[in-house]
């Protein structure tokens, strides 16, 4: 069963701020495009709400880069339409170029940085 929610100000903040302390992987649609993500990290860039997250599947073309340390995504949050919960069996995933101390240069001002090692937090 999925959630959805208006992805709008707080409300999507928040449904992205919980998917990231649980390791959780969201369904969500960003210019107009269906993609599957795992959210690391949340912050502002250039005052405005930023999501740093690692896509797994884009649902209009199914193919991934080839390369795991590509499929970082930065997300304007304004410019989410939708969030969903992903499907159950879908695994949280991350590449081994992320830094949470420094996610890439998608974030100036830093609010949450997922720690991979970290245990995910109780729903």
């Amino acid at each position: 069963m999925t959630a959805t929610i208006t992805a709008t100000g707080p409300a999507a903040w928040a449904a992205l701020e919980t998917a990231l302390r649980q390791h959780r992987p969201v369904q969500l649609t960003y210019h107009g495009r269906a993609r599957l993500v795992s959210p690391h990290a949340l912050g502002w860039k250039n005052g405005r709400p930023m999501l740093l997250a690692y896509q797994t599947a884009d649902h209009n073309t199914q193919t991934p880069p080839a390369d795991p340390r590509k499929q970082w995504r930065n997300m304007f949050i304004d410019h989410i339409e939708q969030i969903e919960t992903a499907d159950p069996t879908s695994q949280w995933e991350t590449a081994d170029n992320y830094n949470p101390t420094h996610p890439f240069n998608s974030i100036d001002h830093l609010h949450i940085a997922l720690t991979p090692s970290d245990p995910p937090a109780a729903s």
